[in-house]
């Protein structure tokens, strides 16, 4: 089936399953990333400085690392369904129980178990993909799972301020408004991991909603692309884990994680710096992802238009980090938060062209590898980004300083792809790089 008549079935299969796996992306990212609200009240009723409150966002990193590389595996050993259902209701569970931290240690045990739940769900998404559709498709679906990352900060804002807001909610069954926005939270995540039995099949041939034919014409696609890669494209495990390019690729997400997660877990609290509102702090907060959300799409299409991957995330990336060097220069709030607007937008913009790079490499398991190799190193970055925030904060009393260092981050990964792009590539032909 040519690419042209190969169209109509990709689109039914984005439609069937984009939307979900959006959705998790999303779910995910709203059970990692609201503690930042919960902070608002949180910190104050437990005591927690912003060392300790920096310390407890990182540590869910650190589980995350630990279990990434062997969940993604254990999804290509038994598939993405009876893999991501099991983690999905687990990092339910434990998001919602972050309503019962009631001191650091416990609040750090919680981050971890988060991390370690939802360690395998991005790569193996990204995996997955791998599995339904062909590399001409993939920047721009990646582009769909990484727009639920300013989705999932776009409804936390205004929701969870919503929710801390509430004053039926305060004292109520002896919970505070930050623990009720955990447990209101959390709730869908569960609901989610139940439907990953249904709504997640693992190949073409499973989903009963394609046709037999049109089902065969995906594998088949896939199967062709497969024996088109060259000899240079490696295949191995250790090629996943530590080839030169998934080194690369691993240290330049690092630099772009440490600038993102910055903003992510400090956002609320440097607009509430400007003097806003609980309500008003979910609202303003938002702005930045809107903007992001625009940008991830478009790129994400402009990528599989013309193939200029690297040059795309190159730019992005500095755009980025010039973004974060401008909010750290200014005390002025309408230009400190359209500077974070560009600095989301430059940083998670280069998302959806960045994780179709490791295909240029690699093949067969060492792609599975490769992806959770390259999330785990940049996952450090979340633990990182936050911490520098806080601790710059500490010592000067102000956001400034934090965001300067931050956008060193992104100016380094930046580096890092250009450089890689300049060292060679498996046949660009065929790989479709247009750079």
């Amino acid at each position: 089936m040519s690419t042209p008549a190969l169209e109509p079935v990709v689109t039914k299969a984005a439609r069937r399953l984009m939307p979900f796996l959006a959705l998790l992306f999303l779910l995910s990212f709203l059970d990692r990333a609201n503690v930042s609200f919960a902070a608002l009240g949180m910190n104050k009723d437990l005591g927690f400085t912003p060392t300790v409150y920096a310390l407890g966002v990182g540590v869910f990193f650190l589980g995350y690392v630990l279990f990434e590389v062997p969940s993604n595996m254990m999804i290509e050993k038994i598939g993405a369904r009876r893999w991501i259902a099991p983690l999905t209701i687990a990092w339910g569970c434990v998001a919602m129980a972050m309503a019962f931290v009631h001191d650091a240690n416990s609040f750090f045990v919680l981050r971890f178990l988060l991390g370690v739940a939802e360690a395998g769900l991005l790569p193996g998404l990204f995996l997955y993909l791998t599995y339904w559709f062909p590399a001409e498709y993939r920047g721009r679906m990646s582009a769909l799972i990484m727009a639920a990352l300013p989705v999932s900060l776009i409804v936390s804002g205004p929701v969870s301020g919503a929710i801390l807001s509430l004053p039926q909610l305060q004292g109520l069954a002896g919970l505070k408004n930050w623990q009720w926005m955990f447990i209101i939270e959390g709730l869908p995540t569960l609901i989610a991991g139940l439907a990953v039995y249904r709504l997640m099949p693992d190949r073409p041939r499973d989903a009963a909603w394609l046709r037999p034919e049109e089902a065969q014409a995906l594998e088949s696609a896939l199967d062709r692309e497969n024996r088109q890669a060259t000899p240079q494209h490696r295949s191995s495990l250790r090629d996943g884990l530590w080839s030169a390019p998934v080194l690369v690729l691993s240290l330049a997400y690092f630099g772009g994680l440490v600038g993102s997660f910055g903003i992510i877990f400090w956002v609320p609290q440097i607009v509430r710096g400007f003097g806003a509102s609980t309500l008003q702090t979910g609202f303003i907060s938002a702005i930045p992802f809107v903007v992001a959300l625009v940008v991830i799409v478009a790129l994400g299409r402009y990528v599989d238009r013309t193939g200029r991957r690297f040059s795309v995330c190159c730019v992005a990336l500095t755009a980025g980090a010039l973004g974060l060097w401008a909010a750290g220069s200014t005390a002025e709030p309408v230009l400190a938060i359209a500077a974070l607007s560009v600095a989301a937008a430059g940083i998670m913009g280069s998302t959806g062209g960045f994780w179709t790079l490791p295909q240029v490499y690699l093949k067969g398991s060492a792609i599975a590898a490769a992806f959770a190799m390259i999330n785990s190193v940049g996952a450090l970055g979340g633990f990182v980004g936050p911490y520098i925030i806080g601790w710059a904060k500490e010592r000067s009393g102000g956001f400034g300083l934090g965001l300067t260092l931050l956008s060193l981050g992104p100016l380094a990964a930046a580096l890092l792809v250009a450089a890689l792009g300049r060292l060679g590539r498996p046949q660009p032909a065929e790989t479709g790089d247009a750079d």
